[in-house]
């Protein structure tokens, strides 16, 4: 005859009573309805086996489960993007061949720029490249910042355009334009200021670092070769450009191709071209301040 004690202790080890035999607290806790027993009647020793299994499956869950949208890579940044030029510039001589002073020299407040030889103006080429390059980047996270609002108006002057950069302390500053070159020469370069004894000098070698990481992305993004004409490897170093030497902050220009040679002008005469360099050039800026 089996005393009841003794049948007690056998049914509970056959899985009845599962946490006075070894089972987890959360096992004890569940059966808790039926053996009136609670999770701090389970012995300690057995909890801490099955807890770190346990634990390694949340810390396996935790690896794998979505943590919310990823922050922007330009949130908190500032861009300044030149479009050169403006459209209106060449109805005003009186304001654009007024000399201002860009510390290395006196040079006019700003030019009409060039244009392809059938009429399709650096003004207008500069202007629609910004905007699209301004959507990208603004896409990112960025703050954008442009030189001018219109493809209709006069300016503003080269030492204004550094000043707007100034004054939004901008993390990276871009001058868009289109060379005039003689017709044989093809590609595109970037140019980056020297130092000049002046408010530039500072911020020389982060010009640098931007004009490279551009180069490198623009090169890759949209197939252009490199200038032909001017540069070495499609960098080019001056220290006669107002918009370059009054700059306090990482400034480049870029001359994305020479709009006088005939297979450069088709290429930027096509809108599909003009988005694959704005993405080009998103990509680089991003790189270069991310």
């Amino acid at each position: 005859m089996i005393r009841r004690p003794l049948i007690a202790t056998i049914l509970a080890c056959s899985g009845l009573g599962v946490a006075a035999c070894g089972g987890t607290a959360g096992q004890a806790a569940a059966g808790g309805a039926n053996t009136g027993h609670t999770a701090a009647s389970a012995p300690v020793a057995p909890q801490s086996r099955t807890a770190a299994v346990d634990t390694g499956k949340v810390s396996e869950r935790a690896a794998t489960a979505p943590t919310g949208p990823a922050a922007k890579p330009l949130t908190g940044k500032v861009i300044l993007i030149d479009p050169g030029h403006n459209g209106g510039n060449f109805k005003h001589p009186e304001v654009v061949n007024k000399p201002v002073n860009v510390l290395t020299k006196r040079k006019p407040c700003d030019t009409t720029g060039t244009s392809t030889n059938d009429g399709y103006s650096e003004a207008a080429f500069t202007w629609d490249v910004s905007n699209r390059l301004a959507k990208l980047l603004r896409a990112e996270g960025a703050t954008v910042k442009l030189t001018r609002d219109s493809n209709s108006g006069v300016g503003p002057c080269i030492t204004e355009r550094a000043a707007i950069g100034n004054k939004a302390k901008a993390d990276a500053a871009i001058s868009i334009h289109g060379d005039g070159a003689p017709a044989s020469g093809h590609g595109f370069h970037i140019i980056m200021p020297k130092k000049i004894n002046g408010p530039v000098d500072p911020v020389v070698n982060d010009s640098r670092k931007l004009g490279v990481t551009v180069r490198n992305a623009f090169h890759a993004g949209t197939g252009q070769p490199y200038s032909t004409y001017i540069g070495k490897n499609a960098l080019d170093f001056r220290n006669d450009l107002g918009g370059l030497n009054l700059s306090t902050v990482p400034k480049i220009f870029i001359e994305v191709g020479n709009m006088r040679n005939a297979g450069d002008a088709a290429k930027m005469k096509n809108p599909q071209f003009r988005q694959k360099a704005a993405a080009a050039l998103a990509k680089g800026i991003t790189t270069y301040v991310s």
